[in-house]
């Protein structure tokens, strides 16, 4: 072997400088292909995983939209309640506290406020809820008349009052109004009613939820005279009757009624609307009459 040849191979030797061998060549090609398979098939994995998050979200996005579309849009008639049993997870996500029924509520679970003279003959069960807008037409169309019949004895009013617009359009309206109206009915039948006459008569749009802010319910109360004592401010503040508010919503859902206003009259219910509006109070009054047999 010549010198030459003899420092080519001790050269091709030297890791740092020697040339690779065909075969040395090709394991490297295939190492490098291999090492770009495997971070190709990592970015693919994590490319379908945000596309799965993102399908998720939309997908939730729809179905909250489709719910509100449900719950708003049912032509006129009524606000569709078929979610109303969510209000008491949605306002009472934390520990269940007490449950404090306020004075002068009725019923056997002490859910219903009865208005009106409590011997009289014939029910009418009111299904409402502070936050729909279809209740506060019908309540200034006819809200007078409604109590009229109740002061001279025609029947007695039984409120089923519900806070399902809360799930539907989200916030906590519907439940906070329903709380400080209960903290009302703790003083008197005769102030639940006037406060629920004012809550109606200043009713917000639904989607603003405006009576979710507490202050402005308190503000709505001074209207009421003799209404905001500081037991009434407290026990809107602390919402002492929350847990009570959200057993009432409750029992609405449990009543079968799917949509707010509703009115049954001895168990059968009335047609509160014609047209596109409210029935007027000629027509309303007429329809009771006819119930309780007085035509």
């Amino acid at each position: 072997m010549s010198t030459q040849q003899n420092k080519a191979r001790q050269t091709s030797g030297n890791p740092a400088t020697a040339e690779l061998s065909h075969e040395e060549r090709n394991a490297a090609r295939r190492e490098r292909l291999a090492q770009a398979r495997l971070r190709e098939e990592q970015a693919g994995r994590t490319r379908r995983r945000i596309v799965i998050g993102v399908s998720a979200v939309a997908a939730l996005g729809l179905v909250g939209g489709l719910a509100l579309a449900i719950g708003t849009g049912t032509g006129g008639a009524s606000s569709s309640g078929s979610a109303g049993g969510d209000s008491a997870r949605s306002a009472g996500s934390a520990p269940a506290a007490a449950v404090v029924t306020p004075a002068h509520a009725s019923g056997a679970d002490g859910t219903v406020v009865v208005y009106g003279k409590p011997d009289s003959a014939h029910t009418l069960a009111v299904y409402e809820d502070f936050r729909c807008p279809i209740c506060e037409k019908f309540e200034t169309a006819n809200g007078s008349t409604v109590q009229a019949l109740a002061d001279d004895g025609t029947y007695k009013i039984e409120y089923h009052l519900a806070a399902f617009l809360d799930d539907n359009l989200g916030g906590k309206g519907s439940i906070t109004a329903l709380a400080a109206a209960r903290a009302a009915l703790n003083q008197s039948v005769d102030d639940f009613k006037k406060f629920h006459d004012v809550l109606y008569a200043n009713q917000p749009d639904e989607r603003t939820d405006g009576f979710g802010d507490v202050n402005r319910i308190l503000d709505l109360a001074g209207q009421v005279p003799g209404l905001k004592t500081d037991a009434f401010t407290t026990a809107v503040t602390k919402g002492t009757y929350l847990p009570w508010a959200q057993k009432v919503a409750g029992a609405f859902t449990k009543s079968g009624v799917t949509g707010t206003p509703t009115m049954k009259l001895d168990g059968k219910q009335l047609n509160l609307f014609a047209g596109s509006g409210p029935v007027s109070a000629d027509q309303f009054t007429a329809m009771v009459k006819q119930g309780v047999g007085a035509q």
